[in-house]
């Protein structure tokens, strides 16, 4: 981790430096910021490998400017809530972040879930075997208009490009892997977001409306009580 690079928005001055110490500790390069116009100054000027944004900071706060980001790139982001049951969550995640950590956090934690976020953005997926009534052509997996190509790392639907995140791109390769099983959101958590332990199921939920508002609303299926399903 030595050569990641992570932008830190963070407007408290204490958790802002013993966070970057922290992370510095740990091998990363971090660039700290106390507001979301500085935030976004310090990522257009440096693009980091990865960014770290405090829901409630000056300027510009980090719902916003994950939406800045995003608008610009799919670089990883986490934002960091002081309220697990904050609606901050829900809006973080829609607007366009991989995960969330709530504050007050162990720094060993927050170095874990950094690290979870990159080795699967290091490595969005891999192919995976045809199964039944799914149409293949070498690493190219058909579900009716969706085709999705699995070592190229693209999607269309109907022909034209679908912009996925990694993280869109992970949750729909595991769909894909499996069409018509239905996939637990504690499978999906372990699966797409490395978590080795129960996280919260609104990450699962949320990316997986971001996910059908590019492929389809129709295209995976909610089983109540279960989880989702893909429509071969």
């Amino acid at each position: 981790m030595a050569d990641t690079h992570v932008l830190f928005v963070e407007d408290d001055d204490v958790i802002r430096e013993a966070t970057q110490l922290a992370l510095e500790r740990h091998g990363f390069m971090v660039t700290a910021m106390p507001d979301g116009l500085l935030g976004l100054e310090a990522f257009r000027a440096s693009r980091p490998d990865i960014a770290l944004l405090d829901v409630m900071v000056p300027g510009l706060d980090g719902v916003s400017l994950c939406r800045r980001i995003r608008d610009e790139s799919t670089v990883p982001v986490i934002m960091l809530s002081a309220r697990a049951d904050s609606i901050d969550v829900v809006l973080g995640l829609e607007a366009g972040a991989d995960d969330y950590v709530t504050k007050p956090f162990d720094g060993a934690v927050l170095v874990a879930r950094i690290r979870a976020v990159l080795r699967r953005f290091g490595h969005a997926g891999g192919g995976a075997p045809a199964a039944a009534g799914q149409q293949t052509q070498g690493a190219l997996l058909s579900f009716g208009d969706l085709d999705v190509d699995t070592e190229g790392m693209e999607v269309r639907k109907g022909g034209a490009p679908v912009a996925l995140t990694p993280t869109e791109m992970r949750l729909l390769l595991e769909f894909s892997s499996a069409p018509g099983t239905v996939l637990s959101r504690d499978k999906l958590l372990e699966r797409v977001w490395d978590y080795g332990w129960g996280g919260d199921t609104r990450v699962v939920d949320v990316h997986v409306q971001r996910l059908r508002t590019k492929i389809g609303q129709d295209r995976i299926e909610t089983v109540r009580g279960f989880g989702y399903k893909l429509k071969a």
